[in-house]
């Protein structure tokens, strides 16, 4: 018998049971041996199994496993569409026709360091969105280090030093960029959550690395002491913190190297009430093999945290395709999967 998959670009492929079981086997081994976690047990497994085989286009859980919807900047994705909208029914698309749990307000350049530039026209703009919807409205960018680089921004860019071998200098930019970024989410999440947002999203979080990482925690803390009852979600960018700079530290945790068992830990510590974590897809593998793998990491991320755990599911993370508009038999099968195996909360 064989079963119709795809790959991680998004290819249609057929595969017999055969293959596909060694392919759930094999990227739960990988991720287990690169995380060093629990490979997924013999049951699990199975129960993949019969998500990839299922002959329906779309898969779904039960009636009453279902979990919490969370987006991320919303707008961009029906302005991807050809869709001419404003942001604020772009948001209520996803509240009234696409069943969003949470949607999330965010601008274009979606950068702290460029839209604390922009606060006072966000505010306008919150308001209506607020007045106009009823779920939970988060506010969100990303810290984005690389904004803060020449010309755009006042230091040197780490990329260009490290192949000339200087160490020394691209550790300071990346330090001065981190000193840098933290007030611009803080005053950006200050202005926002004062307008009545109803949480902060600090989003793609390590995409430059370490660096990138650590402002996002040191900003989570600041605003969580400024107020206690906001809600923070930090979201990664990958699955492993790269170590650009290598020697920085949270209380006490290297972060170069850490995988989302260990990046929750950091973020309920800093004061984040959500945790999204980002696992990589691989083109070159099948989507079955790109899941086994995700739920891997997942599920360890899940048994380690003390804070809500939405996985990030699409456009080449989760399992997901690397696509910009994902099909919908992939998106189904990983979600179920990431729902069903890892027990998380919301995606």
């Amino acid at each position: 018998m064989k079963v119709v998959t795809r790959m991680g670009d998004g290819t249609l492929i057929e595969m017999s049971e055969a293959e596909l079981r060694q392919d759930l086997e094999d990227g739960t081994q990988d991720a287990a041996e690169r995380g060093e976690i629990a490979a997924l047990s013999g049951d699990e497994l199975a129960h993949l199994l019969d998500i990839f085989r299922s002959p329906y286009r779309f898969v779904s859980v039960a009636p009453g496993n279902e979990v919490v919807l969370s987006y991320d900047d919303p707008m961009i994705k029906i302005a991807r569409l050809g869709v001419i909208s404003s942001r604020v029914q772009s948001l209520q698309m996803y509240e009234k026709m696409l069943g969003a749990d949470t949607i999330e307000l965010g601008q274009f350049d979606y950068t702290y360091k460029a839209l604390k530039n922009v606060m006072p026209f966000e505010k306008v703009e919150l308001e209506q969105t607020l007045l106009l919807t009823t779920i939970p409205l988060l506010y969100g960018a990303m810290p984005n280090l690389g904004a803060y680089t020449q010309p755009d921004g006042p230091f040197p860019n780490p990329v260009d030093l490290l192949p000339k071998g200087k160490i020394a200098e691209a550790r300071a930019a990346l330090e001065g960029m981190v000193e840098a970024a933290i007030p611009d989410i803080v005053s950006v999440a200050t202005a926002m959550y004062q307008a009545g947002a109803d949480g902060i999203n600090i989003d793609t979080t390590g995409a430059v690395g370490d660096a990138d990482f650590l402002a996002s925690l040191r900003a989570a803390a600041i605003i969580r002491k400024k107020y206690p009852g906001v809600g923070i979600e930090i979201g990664m960018a990958g699955e492993f913190v790269l170590g650009m700079h290598g020697g920085l530290t949270y209380q006490g945790v290297r972060l170069a190297g850490l995988y989302p068992h260990q990046q929750v830990a950091l973020a309920a510590k800093a004061g984040a009430t959500i945790f999204g974590p980002a696992i990589n897809t691989n083109t070159k593998k099948s989507c079955a093999w790109n899941v086994a793998r995700a739920t891997t990491f997942v599920k360890a991320c899940v048994e380690k945290a003390e804070i809500p755990v939405h996985a990030n599911i699409g456009m080449g993370v989760g399992g997901i395709p690397c696509l910009d508009q994902p099909p919908l038999d992939a998106v189904s099968r990983a979600s179920k999967a990431m729902v069903e195996i890892t027990r998380l909360d919301g995606l």
